[in-house]
């Protein structure tokens, strides 16, 4: 197994980690701005001690601030979009990211993409739609429109990490920056906007939210990145919303209908087809 696909097994980990984030979100009374800044100042904790420990030095450059930019505005809109909508429209519309990768890549870096990139992304936005059509309404305007700005800075965040290249510390200060710009955000308006107690039940899914959902799992996808191409972390990442209704299933009741079982299918085969093939090509 080459280093390129050791890097997409360690994104799906990735996203099968990302993919209990909307149900633990949505267990938790506090004010959503509150939820997304605690939660980045537990992950912070862990992407900075892991730095410190693997002697990554911190890196402040236009490529790991504007990805710390993009992450950190994706991971607040997609956590106030759970609150306002539903947490399939909050998935399906943060992970319009890939079209975002191509419009920023083509507008901002004149960068061409190829016709099979191309295909794939529609392909898979196209099975998106099939496994949400029978679950996605209308909606909250507003979550619905904060959910899409998080596809906008979460492809913003891709393009950002691929284009600082193989630096370590490019790559894992992004993410950094990203967990303190929603903690400063966050933690003061949450605060100010959340009213009552808590419960320690509460506390205890905030943990799990900032260790197992943010924390360690950018660790990974900070590891992974160095050899994983920012389209296919973006296209394996949509793992996520396949394996996010699986938990609302077990945890709430909540069951799949046809036309989510045959995005499930749409998507799972042309990921794997489109990660097979660019194996193959750094094999080759």
């Amino acid at each position: 197994m080459n280093d390129k696909q050791k890097a997409m097994l360690l994104m799906v980990l990735t996203a099968c980690m990302w993919s209990i984030g909307g149900i633990f979100i949505k267990l938790i009374s506090w004010s959503p701005f509150l939820i997304a800044g605690v939660r980045s100042l537990i992950s912070g904790s862990i992407m900075a001690g892991y730095m410190k420990v693997s002697h990554v030095r911190f890196k402040w450059n236009r490529y790991s601030v504007m990805a710390g930019i993009g992450l950190g505005f994706s991971a607040t809109f997609f956590t106030i979009a759970n609150k306002l909508t539903t947490a399939a429209n909050a998935i399906v519309l943060q992970y319009t990211a890939p079209v975002f990768i191509l419009i920023i890549s083509a507008v901002f870096f004149q960068q061409h993409m190829r016709r099979k990139e191309v295909l794939v992304v529609m392909i898979t936005l196209m099975g998106m739609v099939l496994f949400f059509l029978d679950q996605l309404s209308p909606g909250n305007i507003a979550g619905n429109f904060l959910g899409i700005l998080a596809g906008v800075f979460l492809g913003l965040m891709f393009v950002m990490v691929g284009r600082g290249g193989d630096d370590d510390g490019t790559r894992m200060s992004g993410i950094l920056i990203a967990h303190m710009i929603a903690a400063v955000i966050g933690i003061p308006t949450g605060l100010y906007l959340t009213g009552g107690g808590t419960t320690g039940a509460e506390i205890l899914y905030v943990v799990i939210l900032g260790v197992f959902q943010l924390g360690i799992p950018y660790v990974l996808y900070g590891i992974a990145s160095r050899n994983c191409p920012p389209l296919a972390c973006s296209l394996i990442g949509m793992l996520e919303p396949l394996l996010n209704p699986v938990w609302v299933a077990i945890f709430i009741g909540e069951i799949p209908g046809v036309f989510a079982l045959m995005g499930a299918a749409v998507i799972v085969i042309t990921v794997t087809w489109w990660c097979v093939q660019e194996a193959r090509m750094q094999e080759g």
